[in-house]
């Protein structure tokens, strides 16, 4: 089976049927994966790229791939939509106090980091400057799927996760444009042309990013759609709606809709919980599918030449330069070095840099087949090593203590001509709003707990009804108190009864 440039036959019925068996197949494959990665720490996209190598041409499926240009393309799709699902993920409480510190390593860091990586490919490996600061450039910029699918089950400080997520969130953007610049045919102009250049296209993304993802929450929560399923629908569209517009209008496509999604997951939309479940499930199909087109388009037995070279630029990259840009750009903010050390550590490299790697071959930059193979063996190496050691690393510095109760899951449908609305809460194991009466919620006026379903039974519960773990309940608020009301569950479910006087309120909660 041929899916490269030279395939000439016309797709058939026949073809799509194989191809929908194959796509499938993978698919459950990639399903049973996840667990498999939860289990042992590492990474799943190390497995995706290996179900792509086992397919290709020097595996058992024997599938023939060589199609820079389209896996760039998708590259790209794919990104957009792990951007958007990161986005939709961030919190802008943990994100706001990091935003300075991300924005300086997405920054400063990339540059320290590009200037170190690539004077160890030139001195160490002997590769021309354009190639070594192509490489640079390349694996300069970390990758939030890998790193939080090592995290997740870690309980981390807000500026750590914060930092680190905002920091993968905003670094595609000046990386691309770098990597681009490169690997143009011409020669590169001076450094503050293209500095200037970078900083308009980071602007220009963010300003359309914000304004898209403004004008769609309150689209979003002013108008009452038909159907609950279409929400989703809309907040992904407007999402690659950002990207497009930021794009087209020459500014940073991937900072629009990082900063878009941002925007809109919190804006406190109806059907968020649907919605959330929507992009995540999107997200992880673009990964999917991205690294196993990434595993088809690279040829393992042409690997043997490139793998000192990539080990020797991942250990300047990882010991050297990823902990010096970390220094230099959050010592100024007074960040413990125990938080540094562990930031440094999670610089994992994923989706990103692989795609990147792609552009030299389109734009047929000499030697760009050697840069792919160098980019892919250090991502897959330094994955292995850094992946799972991270837990270990978070408990070794004590940045992994338990950090309270668990969040509550609240739903909300608008009512639109009641001007109210139906929250859905969902009481998990560890919330602390077990044990905790009706009354005893003391919900602002104009919301009540109208139901409550325990055990696969409902009923109208009593001022004195004790609530358990597991219960779901239904509160209807009126809009004025909606924000009020979720803000006083949250903080019953993460302080008890007494949260009001510990001083705990909803946006704590939300950290």
């Amino acid at each position: 089976m041929c899916l490269g440039k030279g395939r000439k036959r016309p797709l058939t019925v026949h073809h799509l049927n194989q191809i929908l068996l194959v796509c499938s197949v993978v698919l459950l494959v990639a399903v049973v994966a996840v667990r498999i990665s939860s289990r042992s720490g590492l990474p799943s996209l190390l497995i995706y790229l290996g179900i792509g190598i086992a397919i290709g041409q020097d595996g058992i499926g024997d599938i023939q791939f060589d199609n820079a240009e389209l896996t760039q393309v998708i590259g790209y799709a794919a990104l957009v939509v792990i951007l958007a699902e990161g986005g939709l993920g961030t919190k802008w409480s943990e994100a706001k106090p990091a935003l300075r510190s991300a924005s300086a390593l997405a920054l400063a860091g990339v540059a320290v980091s590009v200037g170190v990586t690539a004077s160890a490919a030139h001195f160490l490996v002997g590769l021309e400057w354009r190639q070594a600061l192509i490489i640079g450039a390349v694996v300069s910029s970390t990758d939030a799927a890998a790193v939080f699918s090592v995290l997740r089950r870690i309980p981390l400080p807000s500026r750590v996760t914060g930092t680190l997520e905002a920091e993968s969130g905003f670094n595609d953007a000046p990386v691309v444009i770098l990597v681009v610049a490169l690997s143009a045919t011409g020669p590169v102009e001076h450094w503050y042309v293209l500095l200037g250049e970078i900083l308009l296209e980071l602007a220009i993304g963010a300003a359309i990013g914000l304004a898209v993802g403004w004008l769609g929450a309150w689209g979003l929560r002013h108008v009452a759609l038909p159907a609950s399923g279409l929400y989703p629908i809309a907040v992904m569209a407007i999402a690659v709606a950002a990207y497009a517009v930021g794009a087209t209008a020459h500014g940073s496509g991937f900072l629009a809709v990082y900063l878009a999604s941002m925007v809109l997951g919190n804006a406190g939309l109806p059907h968020w919980p649907a919605t959330r479940g929507f992009a995540e499930g999107l997200g992880w199909i673009a990964q999917i599918g991205m690294f196993v087109l990434l595993g088809l388009l690279v040829t393992p037995h042409e690997l043997g030449d490139d793998i000192v070279p990539a080990l020797l630029i991942g250990l300047a990259l990882t010991l050297v330069a990823r902990p010096l840009s970390v220094v230099v750009c959050l010592t100024p903010f007074r960040v413990p070095w125990q938080e540094q050390a562990l930031m440094s550590w999670a610089g994992l490299r994923g989706a990103v840099p692989i795609v990147l790697a792609t552009i030299p071959m389109v734009r047929g930059v000499t030697g760009s087949e050697r840069i792919f193979n160098i980019v892919f063996v250090l991502v897959v190496v330094y994955t292995l090593v850094q992946g799972p050691t991270l837990p270990w690393l978070a408990r070794r510095l004590r940045l992994g203590e338990d950090s309270g109760a668990a969040d509550l899951g609240i739903e909300s449908a608008p009512l639109e001509r009641l001007r109210g609305h139906l929250l859905s809460v969902a009481i998990p194991d560890g919330s602390r709003m077990h044990g905790v009466e009706v009354g005893e919620l003391r919900l602002p006026a104009g919301a009540a707990v109208t139901l409550v379903v325990r055990d696969g039974t409902s009923f109208v519960p009593l001022p004195s009804t004790m609530l358990r773990h597991d219960d779901e309940l239904l509160v209807v608020a009126t809009d004025p108190v909606r924000d009020a009301a979720e803000r006083r569950l949250r903080a019953v479910g993460r302080g008890g009864k007494l949260a009001g006087w510990l001083g705990t309120d909803g946006s704590q909660a939300e950290r």
